[in-house]
Formats: structure tokens, sequence, C-alpha cells
């Protein structure tokens, strides 16, 4: 058998996810659902959260992807349990994966959908709660089938991703129709004059 590319904490948490949404919890309590992704895509994910005095009391969580989403949206519903909702707001991708031990790099856009999902879920939560977009930063959404947005594409550059290729890795835009891409490589060319390269 072929020797594991995945760290270890990668395999506990796909073998053996945390917080995952069972079919017997359809009543799970939840008062903030996000979901995101697309399943034309291969990747789609249901977050759920039960939020108690704007603190993530419980969370559950169900995805259609790879080991690699499966482990980060495990490793992210035990991250946030106990945490202030603004402070879940903040989690990053790359949070995930340095908490995982690292993904290959093809791999690195599966950490993508749990924290978008979870943004998604606690903005739900704010909405109902008369809060509607108070931790949103100003955004525009480039890529419509996946919700990525500028700031999305910004951080991926800042990470390394310069052409179309690694921008897909990053963050998986344009893997559903891709007619936003001029879009998302003029905004990538935008950032290389901005960042003086």
């Amino acid at each position: 058998m072929q020797n594991w590319i995945y760290s270890d904490t990668v395999k506990e948490h796909f073998t053996n996810p945390q917080n995952v949404l069972m079919e017997e919890e359809s009543s799970f309590p939840a008062n903030g659902r996000g979901e995101t992704g697309n399943i034309k895509c291969g990747d789609q994910m249901l977050m759920l959260l039960k939020i108690e005095d704007d603190r993530i009391s419980d969370v559950r969580w169900k995805t259609y992807g790879c080991a690699s989403a499966i482990a980060s949206t495990s490793i992210l519903s035990e991250t946030i349990k106990g945490m202030n909702i603004k402070d879940a707001y903040q989690i990053k991708p790359e949070d995930l994966v340095n908490k995982l031990g690292g993904l290959p790099d093809n791999k690195i856009h599966c950490s993508v959908l749990g924290d978008k999902a979870l943004r998604s879920a606690i903005d739900d939560y704010l909405s109902k709660n008369g809060r509607a977009g108070e931790f949103k930063e100003a955004t525009t959404e480039i890529c419509h089938c996946l919700g990525i947005t500028d700031k999305d594409i910004e951080n991926a550059f800042k990470q390394g991703a310069r052409d179309w290729e690694q921008l897909q890795n990053a963050t998986k835009i344009g893997t559903v129709c891709g007619s936003c891409k001029d879009k998302a490589m003029e905004y990538v060319h935008g950032l290389a004059h901005i960042y003086g390269e």
C-alpha cells in the first residue's frame, strides 16, 4: 500500500470526523445555517450552528467532498465550539491547514468550503437577530456560482496564487461555469500592481 500523503491529524479527522450531522439529528436546534459550494464541482457543504449569547455552543455539518474537505471541516467544527462568533468569523483556510499539519498543494482549496459555510451560518444568525451584515467587510462577488469574492482572491494572491490554475487550486473559482475567469484574472493583475510585483 502506498504511503499516505496526509498528516496523522488529517487521517484522524477523515476516518473519525467530529460533529457530523447524522440522519437521526434532523431536529438539531440550529439558529445559524450556512451552505456553500456547488455539487456540480463535487464539493458542497452545510454548516449548522447553535449560538447562545454570541458563543457557538454546538455545531453540526455535512459535506460532499474529499478527505481534505472532511478533515478540514471536522477540525473547524472542533475549533469553533465555545468560540465567540466574531472570532470564529475571522477563521481563514490557512488556519485550518496549519491545524491539520498541512495539506497537499492541490488540496488546499478543500479547506475553503468550511470557513465560507461558517461565515454564511454566522451571517444567517446575525440576520435573524436584526444584525445583518455586522461582521461583513465590503466585498465584490467575482464567482457567482461559488460566492467567491475579491477578498478571497486577494487572500489567495497573498498566499502565492498568480495564475488561473493556482487561483483555482486556492479557491475553486471557475470550477462550475468558468465565466468568471477574465474578471478574476483582471483582478489578479491589478493586485500585482498594488503589491508591486
